[in-house]
């Protein structure tokens, strides 16, 4: 398992089309902070994989780190850019080890980066069911990575795509595939926050409230668990996300929760 997430694991919507990775970053100084931490991870990653292109492993970490240095680009040729090196590196990771799902992960980690940068367009649609196909990959052979990474992120794929005839997305299928996600890793934030999200975008108030208590009952747990630097922007999100969940809750339903 992966000792950290690399990825929020949200789908943000563009339009009709959807994105794969967290909202750029604004310039705080703590932002500031997160994205040269992920310019070193990448720098040290290029360095490793570049020692021994035969490490296959390391073609993943890499594809990994480029992910995540991605994510904070600010504007889209960069994204592009970045992502395109960690899709290079994924693929010849896959070539020699077809049956990692850490690389099919992260193949479609980086499409997504790509798909972001390239939306609106005929070439970020197409790009949806090569995503779909390499989480289902990863999903085959290790769901539990990442924190059951590909079966939450096929939820996500599912919830926020446009239906059919446009595109993939599919209310039961995200459900099926969030609750798997919820199941198999059910201490871990990131889980429970999409499902309480996605149960306030449906308007199905029991879900959402359970799913939000849920989550009270482990951020005590995870906070004591899921510590140190890499874990800082997580939990940065993950506090924003809950006030804006518990917020949003009480708007909907006038303050009526059981809590």
């Amino acid at each position: 398992m992966s000792p950290k997430p690399k990825t929020s694991g949200r789908f943000l919507a563009l339009g009709l089309f959807f994105a794969l990775a967290l909202p750029l970053f604004g310039q705080s100084e703590t932002n500031k902070i997160f994205i040269a931490r992920a310019e070193r991870e990448f720098l040290t990653a290029l360095r490793q994989f570049e020692s021994n292109t035969n490490d296959y492993a390391a073609a993943w970490r890499f594809g990994r780190a480029s992910f995540d240095w991605a994510d904070c680009a600010t504007n889209d040729a960069r994204r592009a850019e970045i992502a395109r090196i960690g899709i290079a590196a994924c693929r010849q990771s896959l070539a020699g080890q077809p049956k990692s799902a850490p690389g099919h992960y992260y193949l479609a980690m980086n499409f997504g980066q790509l798909a972001q940068a390239e939306a609106p367009s005929l070439a970020a649609y197409r790009l949806v069911k090569e995503i779909e196909r390499e989480f289902k990959a990863a999903a085959d052979l290790d769901e539990k990575f990442d924190f059951a990474g590909p079966p939450r992120c096929l939820g996500l794929l599912y919830r926020d795509a446009p239906g059919w005839p446009v595109s993939i997305g599919s209310r039961h299928k995200a459900r099926d595939w969030l609750d798997r996600a919820a199941a198999l890793a059910p201490g871990f934030p990131e889980n429970q926050l999409n499902l309480a999200e996605t149960h306030l975008q449906w308007h199905q108030r029991a879900e959402a409230e359970k799913a939000l208590n849920q989550l009270d009952a482990i951020w005590p747990a995870a906070r004591t668990n899921l510590v140190g630097a890499v874990w800082e922007k997580s939990w940065q999100e993950w506090g924003g996300r809950r006030a804006a969940a518990r917020t949003e809750f009480s708007r909907i339903y006038q303050g009526k929760s059981s809590r």
